[in-house]
């Protein structure tokens, strides 16, 4: 019975208007509009996107922390006691006789990822607003703030049937197009959603596959996501982007995946198909929870062992208090 409903949760309402539990209608409930992504702008001034783990001062616009190259070459000089090795020039050392070593800048400007999912599994709430809609909130607010800092903006919007990968660009064009694309994303309008957990877990590993390939060292990538089908394959792949990047995952969960609600029996559909839901049982209540945990502990688990931050993040929650509250912000 609980396989059944973790199921028909990707088959939210699909239409605005219908109301799954608290979850009212309307713009920035079920869906997005292009003026309500535009409206976050504001709130989003000071948000904090700069690497928290400093290493060393450099002369660029950020601190390195060292987490991928993101250096630009600055220099040659004859090599000191106590230079890094493999930073020896040996052309230069070949040519001259004597050891030289290359220096290096940060980077002036950065690419800011954002991976955003927008699976079935997404569109589903029972309070506050569709995890589809925090998603995109989340990203309408931190590729604003990306602008403000003078970055470079990239992302990869993606479901079940359709990647969409925007490469880094500066300046207010490259958010407006991110937005175009969140807001008129074909997930909003579809009638049916995805009920098939495989094809869902291997659009998550595609889409994180080709987001390794496109990922640049020494950038910061949010993954923005309920990680629904999350495996060893996914984990591989984000530990692999930890290497060089300062990722940040940002875990997206609807109050019920926690908790059951209150014993008794319930009908749940999304007006076409419905299911029994029996919550009286104590043991099924206990392992409904329990398997919820292990999701949660598993992605903390990731993020520690690779330095990646986390960021859990309800659809009750307001995003831009929890980015404030996970990343700081600067004055």
């Amino acid at each position: 019975m609980i396989d059944a409903l973790r199921r028909r949760k990707a088959m939210a309402a699909s239409t605005a208007g219908r109301t799954i539990g608290n979850v009212g209608e309307g713009d920035g409930v079920v869906r997005v509009s292009l003026a309500s992504l535009l409206d976050l702008r504001r709130r989003s001034l000071g948000l904090d996107l700069r690497p928290r783990r400093i290493s060393a001062p450099m002369s660029g616009s950020y601190v390195s922390p060292f987490k991928g190259r993101g250096m630009e070459f600055d220099e040659v000089r004859p090599y000191a006691q106590g230079d890094d090795v493999r930073t020896i020039d040996w052309r230069v050392t070949a040519r001259s006789g004597k050891p030289h070593t290359k220096l290096f800048r940060e980077e002036r400007e950065r690419s800011v990822l954002l991976w955003i999912d927008l699976r079935s599994a997404m569109f589903f709430a029972t309070r506050g607003a569709f995890k589809s809609v925090r998603a995109a909130q989340v990203a309408a607010s931190l590729g604003w703030r990306t602008h403000d800092l003078g970055d470079r903006l990239g992302a990869l919007v993606f479901d079940e049937t359709r990647h969409d990968e925007l490469r880094p660009r500066r300046g207010q064009a490259a958010v407006l197009h991110l937005l175009r694309r969140l807001s008129g994303h074909e997930a909003w309008g579809r009638t049916e959603r995805h009920a098939d957990g495989h094809v869902s877990d291997q659009s998550l590993n595609q889409s994180l596959l080709r987001l390794r390939r496109v990922a640049q060292p020494g950038g910061a990538i949010f993954l923005v996501s309920d990680f629904n089908g999350f495996d060893e394959q996914a984990a591989a792949h984000i530990a692999q982007l930890g290497r060089h990047n300062d990722v940040v995952m940002i875990w997206i969960h609807d109050p019920l995946e926690s908790e059951l609600p209150p014993a008794g029996r319930y009908r749940v559909g999304d007006g076409r198909t419905f299911v029994s839901l029996d919550s009286r049982d104590p043991a099924k209540r206990a392992t409904y929870h329990e398997r919820f945990a292990e999701h949660r502990t598993g992605l903390e688990t990731l993020a520690r062992n690779h330095g990646i931050a986390f960021l859990p993040m309800s659809t009750a929650d307001d995003p831009l208090t929890v980015l404030q509250r996970g990343l700081g912000v600067r004055g």
